[in-house]
């Protein structure tokens, strides 16, 4: 019975105390609210007006509120050049500064954690290396096709040797179609341009016209050795472009 006593005690006590500090509370706003009626308390609460103030842009745009963009806004006078190219006010960032304490941002392991194979020095892994799976590079398959870079204007010709021609007599005229018909060459890649070079057996020939898409300098240089002619062919007509 004593400690029940007790605890109702404590109880009315908090409750009281409560009670004198809601009331000291309450005192001075209800004099606030009786003095003065037609003052402030009698108008509503707005925000001050932003009207005097230079500055009309939403929160947003902070970015750009210190740049100077009138002579950009002046569509009439204004002319970009080289010189007055400059990039929008917000559009470049400022470079992290890695290592220099964590009020950097990227401070102490610099963004890269404080574990694993991606946490230490130099380069992880190899280019390519995709964990010990098969790599892309890998699963792909060698794709044969026909290079059109720099570097690949190759043309592939079929070749004629001057060997092939000592069966001429001087003032006949060789070409591929000649030369097919009478047997001192084989059919070949037909298709493909044709080109004149000096094979391993030695020209005999003299005095003939050799008709072709191209011709090796040797090649040129042995045909009008012997009083021969060199005519170069176009390529898509057939008809003779150049006579060398």
């Amino acid at each position: 019975r004593l400690m029940r006593f007790g605890w109702k005690i404590v109880g009315f006590g908090v409750m009281r105390s409560i009670w004198l500090i809601a009331a000291a509370f309450a005192a001075p706003a209800a004099a606030l609210n009786l003095s003065s009626k037609g003052s402030f308390s009698s108008q509503p609460l707005t925000s001050p007006s932003t009207s005097s103030s230079p500055m009309t842009m939403k929160l947003y745009d902070w970015k750009r509120r210190e740049a100077d963009e009138s002579a950009l806004n002046d569509v009439e006078n204004n002319v970009f050049t080289l010189d007055n190219l400059k990039p929008a006010p917000g559009s470049k960032k400022r470079f992290e500064r890695k290592g220099r304490g964590i009020a950097a941002g990227q401070g102490a392991t610099c963004g890269f954690g404080m574990r694993g194979q991606k946490s230490r020095s130099g380069r992880p892994t190899r280019p390519g290396f995709e964990g010990g799976q098969q790599p892309l590079y890998r699963r792909l398959p060698k794709f044969q096709g026909k290079p059109l870079g720099p570097g690949h204007t190759k043309t592939t010709y079929n070749l004629i040797k001057l060997d092939e021609l000592n069966a001429l007599t001087s003032g006949d005229i060789a070409n591929y179609s000649s030369l097919l018909e009478s047997g001192s060459i084989t059919k070949g890649k037909a298709k493909l341009p044709h080109k004149v070079v000096v094979g391993k057996g030695e020209f005999t020939a003299s005095g003939i016209t050799v008709q072709a898409h191209a011709f090796t300098q040797a090649a040129k240089d042995a045909i009008e050795k012997n009083g021969g002619k060199c005519e170069v062919l176009s390529p898509t007509t057939g008809e003779i472009v150049q006579a060398e």
